[in-house]
């Protein structure tokens, strides 16, 4: 399966960027999705993830509230929106598939796409 990522770029502080993470090669119903990102000089981090049918979602405590992660499994699509942007935000963020628990990307990375926050 591969994962193709786009819609990051530049933002200032309280604007809204919307990622986008379309899935292909593999049967995307199969698969839980999710979003971690890599700050520099820093681990790579949890950020959020979706259920194979998009009834449960979870969130990294320093994005609850901010970001909503969705699903549209007609078009193999995982979104993340992200609201109240802080610079702390600033990373670059993979999507990541995973076919079971616990959520790791065991199954497939995207490439990245760069997020920067300024104050």
């Amino acid at each position: 399966v591969q994962l193709q990522a786009s819609g990051g770029g530049l933002v200032q502080a309280g604007g809204s960027l919307r990622l986008s993470c379309v899935v292909s090669g593999g049967t995307f119903t199969n698969y839980i999705m999710g979003w971690f990102r890599q700050a520099p000089g820093e681990e790579r981090e949890f950020v959020a993830r979706i259920s194979w049918a998009g009834r449960v979602t979870r969130y990294a405590d320093s994005v609850k509230g901010r970001f909503t992660i969705s699903r549209d499994n007609a078009k193999n699509t995982v979104t993340l929106q992200m609201n109240s942007l802080k610079p702390e935000d600033t990373a670059i963020y993979y999507c990541a598939a995973d076919k079971d628990y616990p959520f790791k990307g065991n199954d497939a990375w995207g490439q990245g796409t760069q997020v920067t926050v300024s104050s």
